[in-house]
C-alpha cells in the first residue's frame, strides 16, 4: 500500500532564503503525523509543495504514491486541507460553503447537503449555519473551514496550525475530528507550534528547523 503522503529530498528556495533543504517525511494511512516547529520552520511550505500550491525546486511531494503534479481527479478528490487560510466563500453561508466544498470534491447534491448538515452539528456551527462566512469570528471561521475540509471524508487530511483562533471547545473538537479521520483509515498531517497539543493525538511527530528536519519525537 502506498504511503498516504511523502516529501522526498524536498527543496525550496526563495531568491537567497531555503525554505525546505533536503526535507522528507512519510505519512501513512491511519496515521496521525505531526510537524512541529517554529513560525518560519519550513512547516507551511511544506505543505504547499503537498497540496501542489509550490512547485519544487528538487525533490518530490506524492500523494498516494502519484506526485502531486500529475495526481488525477480521482487522487485529488481524496484530499482534504487547509493551508495558510481557511476555505470559504464571504457571501455564502456556512452550510452553502460546506455543500460547495463537498460538491468539489465529487459528492452528489443530496450527499452534500447531508454531510453538511453532519458536520455543522459535529463542530457546532448549528446557530451560524445561515450565516454569510464573511461574518464569523476567526474561530468560528476556522472551524468552517475544517468543516469544508473533511466534509468528503478524505483519505488524506493535511491541516496548517488548526487550533489558531479555535477556544478550547473548538480545539476538542478539532482533536476528536482528526482521530475519527486516521481511525477510518486516512492519513493526517497536522503542523503546529504547539507540542503539547499535538502530542495528544499525534502517532508521529517530526520537529523542524530553518527548513530541515532535525528529528523525530515520541509522542504521549
Amino acid at each position: 500500500m502506498s504511503a498516504a503522503l511523502a516529501l522526498r529530498n524536498a527543496t525550496k528556495a526563495y531568491g537567497e532564503h531555503d525554505a525546505l533543504t533536503g526535507f522528507s517525511l512519510t505519512v501513512e494511512p491511519g496515521q496521525i503525523r505531526a510537524i512541529v516547529g517554529l513560525n518560519g520552520a519550513g512547516k507551511t511550505t511544506a505543505m504547499r509543495a503537498l497540496v501542489g500550491q509550490t512547485q519544487l525546486d528538487a525533490g518530490q511531494a506524492l500523494l498516494l504514491g502519484t506526485p502531486i503534479a500529475a495526481a488525477s481527479a480521482s487522487h485529488l478528490a481524496q484530499l482534504g486541507y487547509v493551508v495558510d487560510e481557511p476555505f470559504g466563500y464571504p457571501e455564502l453561508t456556512v452550510f452553502a460553503n460546506i455543500v460547495m466544498a463537498a460538491r468539489l470534491h465529487g459528492l452528489a447534491k443530496e450527499e452534500a447537503r447531508v454531510a453538511a448538515h453532519e458536520w455543522i452539528d459535529q463542530l457546532d456551527l448549528r446557530q451560524w449555519a445561515d450565516r454569510k462566512a464573511r461574518g464569523l469570528s476567526l474561530g468560528n471561521r476556522q472551524r468552517l473551514g475544517l468543516a469544508c475540509a473533511v466534509a468528503h471524508r478524505p483519505g488524506v487530511l493535511i491541516l496548517d496550525e488548526p487550533t489558531n483562533a479555535l477556544d478550547p471547545a473548538g480545539v476538542l473538537l478539532l482533536r476528536d475530528c482528526l482521530l475519527d479521520a486516521a481511525a477510518r483509515g486516512a492519513g493526517v498531517l497536522v503542523s503546529s507550534h504547539h507540542l503539547d497539543e499535538v502530542s495528544r493525538i499525534a502517532h508521529a511527530i517530526t520537529v523542524v528547523h530553518a527548513g530541515r528536519v532535525i528529528g523525530e519525537l515520541e509522542p504521549g
